[in-house]
């Protein structure tokens, strides 16, 4: 039998410490994917099923303080985006400084048949979204569709903004473009009815993101071109920045420069003097109606008589008074009567 000294004991091999450590890491990996699963958003519904024309309360907790939800009933659990939802009934609200919502939901019919959903999601800021199983009563159901197998890849080849400002736009409608772009496939599987995602975006905000479906197939290797409408609100202008999406991957972004309405501005100052004449003119109407009437000014007395002029003669200077007048004084020489001019006696000087 071999005996040791104590100096001689053998050290613990490293390996069997290596061993524990992967062992506690594996059995914490999913706790703390658990945990942080946990902390996403949720909601919850007051009722499982309803009918149309009742309500179901919605409520929700852990999502972004002061963040705007949207909503809505869905078909199909949603597989053709918002294309199946009761969008015309969907509703909006605001969550609360906790983190937490409560919002009555009218009970609609999505245009797909059921499973249905209750889909809630942000509107603007940071993508937010969760999904609640809803069963609509009365109506009716049908499989799902087969799920793509997410073969396809499209990625963007060529873009451009199509299009121009008429005259309606330059006294504010909306502006209107069309983004042209040509998309390849680059996966394993056809691209069939792709659904883009259209954003528009102005200065710092965060995009609006509108679905847009586009109607035909990519073939895998192939590329084809695709047409979407874009449109901004009323009386637009700035910088815009116009971004496409798919399956949550930006494909490209644009820059569109929309010019000012200066109709808009014409129109005002045209109205504004408009308006000031009118009231002008009200304004010396209603003076003129109620100033005082006066009394008409007696006539001015009539001049003395004077020669008569000569015949054939034009009328009198202006500068020339009666007496003094050419005419006044050729008369007065022809019917003075003539003295005779005698001589003085020298004797009475």
């Amino acid at each position: 039998m071999k005996t040791y000294r104590y100096g001689d004991i053998p050290a613990r091999p490293p390996a069997v410490l290596t061993v524990l450590a992967l062992v506690l890491l594996t059995l914490g990996a999913p706790l703390t994917g658990g945990a942080a699963a946990a902390e996403g958003p949720t909601a919850r519904v007051s009722q499982a099923e309803a009918g149309t024309g009742g309500t179901v309360t919605v409520t929700g907790a852990r999502w972004r303080p002061r963040a705007l939800l949207t909503l809505l009933i869905c078909g199909q659990n949603m597989i053709g985006g918002t294309n199946s939802c009761a969008n015309g009934d969907g509703r909006a609200d605001t969550v609360g400084a906790d983190g937490t919502f409560t919002t009555k939901l009218p009970v609609a019919e999505p245009p797909e048949p059921c499973p249905c959903v209750i889909h809630i999601a942000t509107v603007t800021g940071e993508a937010a979204a969760a999904d609640v199983t809803f069963k609509v009563a009365g109506h009716p159901v049908a499989p799902l569709p087969k799920e793509r197998s997410g073969g396809e890849r499209l990625s963007v080849l060529a873009a451009r903004l199509d299009g121009s400002s008429g005259l309606l736009t330059w006294f504010g409608a909306p502006p209107r473009r069309r983004l042209v772009v040509t998309v390849g496939n680059l996966g394993s599987t056809p691209a069939r009815d792709p659904v883009f995602e259209v954003g528009t975006s102005h200065g710092v905000f965060a995009p609006s993101w509108e679905e847009q479906r586009w109607r035909g197939t990519v073939q895998p290797g192939k590329k084809a071109r695709v047409e979407l409408d874009v449109e901004l609100s009323a009386g637009a202008h700035g910088d815009y920045l116009v971004s496409l999406r798919y399956e949550d991957k930006l494909l490209v972004e644009e820059p569109w420069a929309v010019g000012r309405p200066w109709g808009v501005a014409l129109f005002w100052v045209l109205l504004c003097v408009v308006v000031a004449a009118a009231v002008f003119r009200i304004g010396m109407a209603v003076v003129n109606k109620v100033r005082p009437r006066t009394a008409p000014a007696a006539p001015p007395p009539p001049s003395s008589p004077g020669p008569a002029p000569a015949s054939g003669a034009g009328p009198a200077l202006p500068w020339f008074t009666p007496d003094t007048s050419p005419e006044a004084r050729t008369h007065h020489q022809i019917s003075a009567p003539s003295e005779e001019i005698r001589p003085t006696p020298k004797g009475n000087t």
